[in-house]
């Protein structure tokens, strides 16, 4: 049988529909959890960050439960310790987010917690062009919370101080997922934290929680802060890590703080100085130039996050 001539071009256009296709899906599930986070910016003054945060975990449950439930003879402690763990640092991983997000406002707070996921990628190079890219995020972050940014009593210090305990929570995060991804497949291990995550929360949210300013929009936004930042996000990672490489989710991943500095502003009314500006786009640009010229080899850390992001 004689070779079709047309089949490596057909392949490679589909190729290049699938990755596509998967490069436009991981830039709307972005939008959705910055979107999200937006949502909780506007939620938390009225109910609290316990309240929102148990929320978000509640709809994740209910999204992961009935697919991926761990089944009980698997669960040796060795499998689930790390489970534990994962579960305790996304508890504080997400209210150190929210709070530093009422604090700060979404664009600072997704800036500085960025720093999270790079500092992993980083630490793991020992290129000279890495340690350039970590010295530009770390100059942009002082840009963003420094004198020039902004008048200095909207710099509060307690939410860059809960900012930086979300970036330390998501580098643990990221360690964690791949103990966890080990032992427990798909989700499981997930499920195990985000049900733990959701214990922890749940005595605080309760404890603070105050009906009289519960009503129907309040209820539509916390739902939407969970579907969109946990349940939506998650359903879509594996459609798009089927189509597109780690590195390039990473890549998108990287504009991450842009796009939660443009939610800020159109949706909670956040203005940011020329200097706050350039200081998130220098964040992303140390973080995006870092990643993209990786050279092939294993997952780095920060392209595992891709597998595990709120």
């Amino acid at each position: 049988m004689t070779p079709d001539p047309a089949q490596p071009q057909t392949t490679d256009a589909s190729l290049r529909r699938r990755r596509f296709a998967g490069a436009a899906t991981q830039l709307g599930t972005e939008v959705s959890i910055n979107f999200g986070s937006s949502l909780a910016g506007l939620v938390i003054p009225v109910v609290g960050s316990f309240v929102v945060v148990a929320v978000r975990q509640i709809v994740m449950v209910a999204a992961v439960l009935p697919f991926y439930r761990p089944k009980r003879t698997e669960l040796t402690w060795q499998r689930l310790w790390p489970a534990l763990a994962l579960g305790v640092v996304l508890a504080i991983m997400n209210l150190a987010f929210y709070e530093s997000v009422h604090l700060l406002g979404l664009g600072i707070a997704a800036t500085i917690e960025f720093l999270g996921p790079l500092a992993i990628a980083l630490l793991t190079s020992r290129r000279l062009l890495d340690v350039v890219c970590a010295l530009a995020a770390g100059a942009g972050v002082v840009l963003l919370i420094g004198p020039g940014a902004s008048d200095a009593s909207a710099i509060d210090p307690w939410g860059v101080a809960l900012a930086l305990t979300a970036a330390a929570a998501w580098a643990g995060y990221i360690v964690l997922t791949r103990r966890v991804a080990i032992g427990l497949p798909g989700l499981q291990g997930l499920t195990v934290a985000s049900i733990v995550s959701l214990a922890l929360l749940l005595p605080f949210a309760i404890a603070t929680f105050d009906a009289g300013v519960i009503d129907w929009r309040i209820v539509g936004l916390l739902v939407g802060v969970g579907v969109l930042s946990s349940a939506l996000p998650y359903s879509l990672d594996t459609y798009i890590l089927r189509r597109i490489s780690p590195r390039l989710y990473a890549i998108i991943t990287s504009f991450a703080p842009v796009i939660a500095a443009i939610f800020g502003w159109l949706v909670l009314g956040e203005t940011f100085t020329l200097t706050e500006a350039i200081a998130i786009g220098v964040v992303c640009g140390a973080a995006g130039t870092a990643i993209a010229t990786q050279r092939d080899r294993p997952k780095s850390d920060l392209e595992q996050t891709a597998e595990g992001m709120a």
